[in-house]
């Protein structure tokens, strides 16, 4: 579980440096101030959770169990929720979808709360 989340994480943030260079390079002349902000906002939160996921992958070795392992998921959940849902209203323009947002970032919130305990806990499961 410890590599699955290592590689998830270092491909979340590869993905993430590419949807930061596109949105400073690819949408600078073609939105508005407002929506490149927007999306910068959803490449921040995702660089950060892609990060996280690193640390899962590092806390999953040290700390075995299921609440370590559901943070992983969470932050998973959270960046195509958060991130995904800001991505694609820019480019879309389409704004129901900032519904979806605060779904990711209550999973981002409860992958935190679970790591903390995962880790306080210690291991088992």
């Amino acid at each position: 579980m410890s590599r699955l989340f290592l590689a998830l994480g270092a491909l979340a943030a590869g993905i993430g440096v590419a949807l930061g260079a596109f949105g400073a390079h690819g949408l600078e002349s073609r939105v508005t101030p407002e929506r490149l902000q927007t999306f910068e906002t959803g490449v921040k939160y995702h660089m950060y959770h892609a990060l996280a996921l690193l640390v899962v992958g590092w806390a999953a070795a040290q700390f075995p169990g299921w609440p370590v392992q559901t943070a992983g998921y969470l932050f998973l959940a959270g960046i195509v929720l958060f991130s995904g849902s800001l991505y694609l209203l820019v480019l879309t323009d389409t704004p129901w979808l900032g519904a979806v947002t605060p779904l990711g970032g209550v999973a981002f919130i409860a992958g935190w709360a679970l790591l903390a305990w995962g880790v306080l806990r210690g291991a088992g499961g």
